[in-house]
């Protein structure tokens, strides 16, 4: 109560040019107003002209830009006419509010319009507007079922290469001879680019007839050693090359919570007679877990985009049993030619990334909670 007194008084003692009278204030909403429903309504026009629903339109989407330019000084003045001294201060704000604006909201926006349309750049009808058509031809297309099957299997593959570099970078925290040259050489995958990767070790490491490693298998007693043949044996290979290198990536990001963990808690886990187990579950895992969840999320974010060794090494193969969606989004765009269906694909995949990321953050603040 004497919060809410106290806000009040310091309101009510607010100089008076730091508020905006009322006359400015409805001029402000009304400016706002009207340079909003123009900038909707030309718009309304474009979209219904370039569906074909109206002849009247304009012959490019420049009309819009200058819309949106219009709408953004429109909007700002109305904000200082609307807030006063705030809203001069929000002007400051604008700037990055309008570049979100015209690089996230608007490219979504024209992104969920191009799903709408049936364009096929092999097609000299050029796009014409089809409603829920492609996300129809979605949910029938095997291969893009099978497509996230495969994002299933390579993002539960994450926890493997967390358990492998969380096992690295503890054994690099530790005092052992040669650490640090051993900390470049575990780095050196990170260095290389995916592509390379891809050429290096999937099209001649791995090669089934004169590759090293086949060889060595055939020696070892595996008479085919194909392994982009099989399904599940490419699934493997992939999954084997990405993790490659990306591991180090997680490991330096372990390392650098390792070398920034107080000492005195592991010494005080000595004192107690903790051995080395009870130590790293108990002291080290619980310490590094909002560490461990942030590095996560950015290693599922980058699993969930994994197209370049997939395109490069197997082409999705054999039979569509490697694909992810980024790369089955890409084969729809170059071998189909279908931007329409490929960007309606794109747009409900970022549509689940969305989803899943919000879940994941809010269970992993819970149980950070709880272990913490």
């Amino acid at each position: 109560m004497q919060n809410s007194v106290s806000v009040s008084d310091d309101l009510h003692h607010q100089p008076a040019a730091k508020r905006a009278p009322g006359s400015r204030k409805a001029a402000g909403r009304a400016l706002v107003l009207l340079a909003s429903l123009g900038f909707a309504l030309v718009v309304l026009i474009q979209v219904l002209h370039t569906t074909g629903a109206t002849g009247a339109g304009f012959s490019d989407w420049r009309p819009i830009l200058i819309a949106y330019l219009v709408w953004a000084v429109a909007f700002g003045v109305g904000r200082v006419l609307t807030r006063g001294e705030r809203g001069q201060r929000a002007l400051f704000l604008l700037p990055a509010v309008f570049f979100t604006v015209a690089v996230v909201i608007f490219p979504t926006i024209f992104g969920i319009y191009i799903a709408s349309l049936d364009w096929n750049l092999s097609s000299i009808e050029g796009p014409r507007f089809s409603g829920f058509d492609n996300l129809r031809g979605m949910l029938n297309d095997t291969y893009y079922w099978n497509a996230l099957g495969n994002m299933v299997f390579y993002t539960v593959a994450v926890l493997g290469e967390y358990a492998i570099a969380f096992g690295l970078a503890l054994l690099l925290s530790a005092e052992i001879r040669a650490r640090k040259f051993f900390r470049v050489v575990f780095l050196l995958p990170m260095m290389l680019s995916p592509v390379a990767v891809s050429w290096m070790i999937g099209k001649s490491l791995l090669e089934y007839r004169f590759g090293p490693a086949a060889t060595l298998a055939r020696y070892l007693g595996w008479d085919n050693p194909a392994f982009f043949a099989s399904p599940w044996m490419a699934r493997f290979s992939i999954q084997a090359m990405d993790a490659w290198v990306s591991i180090p990536f997680i490991m330096i990001i372990l390392l650098a919570g390792l070398q920034a963990m107080p000492k005195e808690v592991q010494e005080a886990a000595k004192v107690d007679g903790a051995n080395g187990w009870q130590s790293f579950w108990h002291v080290t895992f619980p310490i590094m877990l909002p560490v461990s969840i942030t590095v996560l999320i950015i290693r599922i974010i980058f699993k969930l985009k994994l197209a370049d060794i997939v395109i490069n090494v197997t082409a999705g193969g054999p039979g569509g049993a490697t694909d992810t969606v980024s790369s089955f989004i890409y084969r729809v765009y170059r071998d189909r030619s279908n931007v329409g269906y490929g960007t309606a694909l794109a747009m409900v995949y970022l549509l689940l990334i969305i989803v899943l990321l919000t879940l994941m953050l809010r269970l992993s603040k819970r149980w950070t909670q709880k272990v913490v």
